[in-house]
């Protein structure tokens, strides 16, 4: 599974922990991996440029996941939530990580740098990546019509 990273200034900190944890966790894996897009410092940047980057990438890129983080985790959010096929969940326990999954078949985190401690983070990570969409009807039914109706112009 490939894995991208992303975070403004106010994630940088925590992104680097969960990118360590995933690259420790992926060792010697050939077909997991997790690529950082930035920011690669603390200065101040805008977290839609790199919603955007990401998101890119999980949709050219089919069955990969993104993680994106900023200091409330709401601005990553809603900025991924723009790009068509992205389905991004601000998730602040595991149940919510796993319900998105699940139901939603999310194909990008988010999170709060701010928010989030580094073990409820590694722990909402772990849900995320370690639920399978459960392709019931209703399920696969809603995600068309997110595709269908959400996508289409009154």
């Amino acid at each position: 599974m490939q894995i991208y990273l992303g975070s403004d200034h106010a994630g940088f900190n925590l992104k680097k922990v969960i990118k360590d944890y995933l690259n420790a966790k992926f060792e010697g894996s050939e077909d997991n991996k997790a690529l950082d897009l930035g920011v690669f410092t603390n200065d101040a940047t805008d977290y839609p440029d790199i919603a955007r980057e990401v998101c890119e990438k999980v949709v050219e890129n089919k069955g990969s996941i993104g993680i994106l983080i900023c200091g409330s985790g709401v601005g990553m959010s809603i900025s991924a939530n723009r790009v068509n096929g992205i389905r991004a969940v601000l998730a602040n326990n595991v149940e919510i990580a796993q319900l998105a999954r699940a139901h939603n078949d999310a194909n990008v985190l988010c999170l709060g740098g701010r928010m989030t401690t580094d073990e409820m983070a590694k722990a909402i990570v772990d849900a995320f990546l370690n639920t399978k969409f459960e392709a019931e009807e209703n399920n696969v039914r809603r995600l068309e019509k997110i595709e269908t109706v959400m996508n289409s112009p009154k």
